[in-house]
């Protein structure tokens, strides 16, 4: 173990799995019930989860990893941190849990992994929980420039040096300000400059794994069946309305709920909205969830729904 959590902010019990391939994946299971697999994107880890699981593990099972190379989850040799490669992890941890009848939450790059995990395992995966993320290559300018930026030798350097990519993303992708503590659990898996190089991966992964994000895209029908939450921030400074319709239109099974105020990691500034959407849009399949909302009102971060 790299780092030991800070126990105030991350009460959980840690538990580790070593795939086949030799990576070893960090991960918190708490709870019982109706299983939710909490997937992060870049540069987060499962920590970033840890408002939603105290509530929601009253009445699901929420399991959420770290990815290999980030938080405590260690990759196997030569792995090299694509988002192909991380996909392959979280089918393989699908796997060797036996998970079933599982409800995926995807934010970030847990968007295409967790739809790559879904296609490849449809019997496993009933349920999709959308939150400002994507599911294929870019079509607008601005995640191009930003992928050759931050994940190109300006990116690179600043990560290598400064953490500057897991700094920049929490400073501009979250509206309520992170307290010191906060931070230092961000910064807490990267303080070694050699840990560092998978947080400029994810931005180049953005034009780099086109082909992947390809299939993605092109396999979505196979999957159009699955009831989806999609729950957008409408403050997000990467993902805006394009993404969040694209989503809307892939599942038409959808119900859509707008996270007032909410950034980029919505799990940070919406906790209560989201584990309230999620308990009412469950709440008409299981009786043991309260009965269903028709909006969001929780905290400061009212939502809109529109089923």
């Amino acid at each position: 173990m790299s780092f030991r959590p800070d126990p105030e902010l991350f009460p959980f019990t840690s538990r580790w799995l070593t795939l086949a391939d030799g990576t070893r994946i960090h991960y918190v299971d708490e709870g019982s019930g109706p299983v939710l697999l909490l997937l992060h994107g870049n540069p987060a880890w499962s920590f970033l989860y840890r408002k939603i699981i105290p509530r929601l593990s009253r009445r699901f099972r929420c399991i959420a990893p770290d990815l290999p190379g980030f938080g405590l989850s260690t990759a196997r040799s030569g792995y090299g941190y694509t988002a192909r490669e991380q996909s392959e992890a979280i089918v393989a941890f699908i796997d060797t849990l036996d998970l079933s009848g599982a409800g995926v939450m995807m934010q970030d790059w847990g968007g295409p992994i967790g739809l790559a995990a879904t296609l490849a395992r449809p019997d496993r995966i009933d349920r999709l929980i959308i939150g400002n993320t994507f599911a294929g290559p870019f079509r607008r300018r601005g995640p191009r420039v930003f992928s050759a930026i931050m994940g190109g030798p300006a990116g690179r350097f600043a990560a290598w040096s400064f953490n500057g990519v897991v700094r920049w993303f929490f400073t501009v992708g979250v509206m309520n300000k992170l307290t010191r503590a906060e931070w230092a659990m961000y910064l807490a898996p990267f303080r070694q400059h050699d840990t560092r190089r998978p947080t400029a991966i994810f931005p180049r992964q953005l034009v780099g794994a086109g082909p992947f994000l390809s299939r993605i895209k092109a396999a979505l029908p196979e999957i159009a069946d699955k009831p989806a939450l999609i729950l957008w921030g409408d403050s997000d400074f990467a993902f805006k309305t394009v993404e969040r319709d694209q989503f809307r239109a892939a599942f038409p099974n959808h119900r859509n709920i707008t996270l007032r105020n909410a950034g980029h990691f919505i799990q940070e500034d919406a906790p209560g909205p989201i584990c309230e959407a999620i308990e009412a849009w469950y709440a008409d399949d299981l009786a043991i969830l309260p009965p269903p909302n028709t909006a969001v009102t929780q905290g400061t971060y009212p939502g809109e729904t529109n089923v």
